[in-house]
């Protein structure tokens, strides 16, 4: 038993839970359990001693402190009822409890690719009549796939993959979601719990291999305690600040039989306790007085806004029509305000516009809501925004003062405190005067003389224009999309945000490949919308293979490639900072530069998706026309000059005085 115990600790123990403060732990267990063995190493490689048998295995039951919760409080998109296929007492697997638990938190479509471990699961999905599961043809496409599900509608993405590579090809959304705080669930199977430790055929202890990258992870080791740890792991994937949640079930766990019981209390206390309340407290309530006092008291003040706006754009507009304050947004904010706005300053950071970068060099008040002053926003941090007094609002205190310290911070929902802020404006419309056109026609002188803008040369195609006219011919209506490199920076620049969860892009670890496998997850979830992929050559060939997905499922993905034959932020940079030395950042063949290579529409045709290729700028309007108006899935494949560099751009670790506005790959620096 002890033995057992140790084990158990060891792969349900939850890791730290990046949304609360750097101490907290979310733990199922009293912190007084401990692990007998001194090296969690050596525990990993004892094989567990259980009984593989159908019949149910005995589990320890430690102390947890346990908070109940009903159902309807989990989450927002639950059934209102449901009716499970069993009846009440049927005993059944515990991969269809699995199933069902997902059907009771509402899902409707999964992204899973099945193997050994796992295969249960997909026969349990096959005798459901609500999931539906969209098959990607890599574990990578299907992770992506679920996290643009997420991103495009605010709820948990779920992806389904075998133990050992299957996990680990998971392990860079993983990442990924956590870092842009995506909700996502991801389910991967894994040898009996007999042969855990043994070095089976494709074990990996993935909990133990995803514990830094995880908001939270479990190791199924009693088939009861599906039920509860599913309902668990929806509840923390989309509560606080959201993240990936992953659970882990030994192959025998899934086919041992069970009577369900869906009763179970969710064994969060130490999470629960520590989540933001979901009103303001008087000590908050008086700080956004004090904000409202010092929005009254500034002459220059700015919104840096971020992802943590996305669930909050009502709000937000109304704050910012109260007060006449300008925006700039993070990369992964843009949509939450309107980037056609008046009082829109667009991005700012690194690749973002002249006019919001200046705007926060000279505000005298910084209002910084969901964001997390990231090194790509700030470069140098103690030259970031030093002239003003910091207002940080977010719901994930970890993030608050970890890079730069606030004058006045509130731990919470930025949702909540807005509406706060708005009833105290409101209330005092009359006694709060504020007037900032001074500050505003500033602004807009910047805006005239730094507007973002490209040059044409001849016949070639410039690569912003495309996305312009893109954005002319959706009137700003799609979602976009992209891989990570220069057409990422473009597309955030000259696509113009209408509205919040438009724009799915891979933020904070920047992995390429995303824009394919996420527009399928768009597309799954917002059948009805217009799904673009703002690719670059680079990124695209990296889930290329997801083409199959696209066909197969008949998803009217619209693929917009902009291939310039290169890796094109590595250029750039090389261009600026290498004396443009190549140092295999050409993707072409060598052998023959002059032609296109690969032949991107020869793996559309392979896959018999409609595709065309434009080289110059009088053909491209029609061109994207042609590729909007095909029912179904379109590549267009755009070819563009590879000297191209995206501006403005401040270096890394640089600040708003050392801003690049102008030059390209066509000379030499």
């Amino acid at each position: 038993m002890a033995s057992l115990l140790n084990h158990q600790f060891l792969f349900t123990k939850p890791n730290k839970i990046p949304n609360l403060q750097s101490s907290i732990y979310a733990l199922p267990f009293s912190n007084s359990l401990k692990p007998t063995s001194s090296s969690s190493s050596s525990i990993l490689r004892r094989p567990l001693q259980i009984s593989s048998s159908s019949s149910q295995s005995p589990k320890p039951k430690p102390p947890s402190a346990t908070i109940t919760q009903s159902p309807s409080s989990l989450t927002d998109d639950k059934p209102s009822s449901f009716v499970s296929r069993f009846s009440p007492d049927e005993p059944r697997k515990g991969c269809d409890v699995l199933v069902e638990a997902l059907e009771r938190e509402g899902v409707t479509d999964v992204f899973a690719y099945p193997g050994g471990a796992s295969m249960e699961i997909h026969q349990a999905l096959t005798r459901s009549n609500i999931i539906r599961n969209v098959l990607p043809r890599h574990e990578q496409g299907g992770v992506f796939a679920a996290e643009g599900y997420a991103r495009a509608t605010g709820r948990v993405g779920v992806c389904i993959a075998t133990s050992g590579p299957g996990a680990t090809n998971l392990v860079s959304g993983f990442a990924d979601a956590l870092l842009d705080s995506v909700p996502l669930v991801a389910i991967t199977g894994q040898v009996p719990r007999r042969m855990i430790g043994t070095d089976a055929f494709q074990e990996t202890p993935i909990v133990e291999v995803t514990r830094s990258i995880t908001k939270h992870n479990y190791l199924v080791l009693d088939v009861e305690d599906i039920p509860r740890i599913v309902k668990e792991a929806f509840f923390l994937a989309n509560s606080g600040r959201p993240g990936p949640v992953l659970i882990d079930i030994p192959k025998d766990i899934q086919q041992q039989l069970v009577v369900p019981n869906w009763e179970q209390p969710i064994k969060l206390g130490g999470y629960l306790s520590r989540l933001p309340k979901p009103t303001f407290s008087a000590n908050e309530e008086g700080l956004l007085d004090q904000i409202v006092r010092l929005v009254g008291e500034s002459k220059r003040p700015v919104l840096y806004t971020g992802g943590g706006c996305l669930n909050s754009s009502e709000e937000l507009r109304k704050f910012v029509e109260l007060t006449g304050i300008p925006v700039a947004s993070t990369l992964m904010g843009l949509g939450a305000f309107p980037c056609t706005d008046d009082l829109s300053l667009q991005m700012l950071g690194m690749h973002g516009t002249v006019y919001a970068n200046y705007a926060v060099d000279k505000a005298d008040l910084l209002l910084a809501f969901g964001v997390r002053f990231d090194d790509r926003v700030t470069g140098k941090l103690e030259a970031f925004a030093s002239r003003a007094k910091i207002v940080h609002i977010d719901i994930d205190s970890a993030e608050i003062g970890k890079n730069k310290q606030p004058h006045v911070s509130i731990c919470g929902d930025v949702k909540v405190a807005l509406r706060g802020l708005n009833n105290i404006l409101e209330s005092r419309k009359g006694k709060v005067k504020l007037d900032f056109s001074n500050w505003r026609e500033e602004l807009n002188e910047q805006k005239k003389k730094f507007p973002l803008s490209f040059k044409t040369f001849g016949d070639a195609i410039p690569p912003q224009y495309a996305i312009q006219v893109l954005d002319e011919l959706t009137k700003g209506d799609a979602i976009v999309s992209t891989g990570v490199g220069q057409h990422q920076m473009w597309a955030a620049q000259f696509y113009k945000y209408r509205n919040p969860r438009q724009w799915l892009t891979s933020g904070g670890l920047g992995a390429m490949g995303f824009g394919l496998p996420a527009a399928i997850g768009a597309a799954v979830a917002r059948p009805d919308a217009v799904v673009v992929d703002i690719d670059g050559d680079g990124s695209f060939i990296m889930n290329v293979q997801e083409l199959a997905t696209i066909r197969v499922e008949n998803l009217p993905v619209k693929i917009m490639l902009l291939n310039n034959q290169h890796l094109g932020m590595v250029v750039q940079l090389e261009d600026r900072f290498y004396k443009a030395n190549r140092a295999h950042t050409y993707l072409g063949n060598p052998s023959n530069s002059s032609e296109i290579f690969p032949d991107m529409l020869k793996f559309a045709e392979a896959c018999d998706i409609p595709a065309a290729r434009v080289t110059k700028v009088s053909d491209l309007r029609a061109a994207i026309q042609t590729m909007l108006d095909t029912p179904g899935p379109y590549l267009l494949d755009v070819i563009v000059p590879h000297q191209e560099h995206v501006l403005p751009m401040i270096p890394s670790g640089a600040a708003f005085k050392d801003t690049i506005t102008e030059g390209d790959g066509r000379r030499a620096y």
